[in-house]
């Protein structure tokens, strides 16, 4: 994961919080991954929902990622995990590559661990911003 400062806003960290510490999440067990992400989101910039940057992946935020090594361009919904679904790309925030997304802003180059080592993907659109629409993510 990249080790600059993330854009949270109040609403997805407090959201985030309850879902890292939820009797199945707690079940997994200790996860180095889930702990640099609880560390990265309590060091995040946190900002209300009315102001966060509209270039700033949030919760339930349409990204595409380009990855390079494959030349290919990929769009995801970052959404919670009840509503995960990788077949219809809609990502789950305790994903590896949606650890790694949430909080981004477009045009960065993200990195995560994944079982073939470090991987990199440039954000390469943010396509829709709830909060960006006026909608909250309730």
């Amino acid at each position: 994961m990249s080790t600059d400062r993330r854009i949270i806003t109040a609403l997805d960290q407090q959201k985030l919080a309850a879902v890292l510490t939820n009797a199945l999440t707690q079940s997994v067990g200790p996860d180095a991954q889930l702990e640099a992400f609880r560390a990265e989101l309590e060091q995040a910039e946190i900002v209300s929902p009315e102001s966060v940057p509209p270039d700033v992946v949030t919760m339930n935020s349409t990204v595409c990622l380009y990855d390079a090594d494959f030349d290919v361009t990929d769009t995801y919904n970052l959404v919670y995990p009840v509503d995960a679904d990788i077949f219809d790309n809609r990502l789950s925030i305790l994903n590896p590559m949606g650890m790694a997304v949430l909080g981004r802003r477009s045009g960065e180059v993200i990195r995560w661990q994944n079982a073939n080592g470090e991987h990199e993907m440039k954000l390469k659109e943010l396509q829709y911003q709830p909060e960006r629409e006026g909608v909250l993510n309730l």
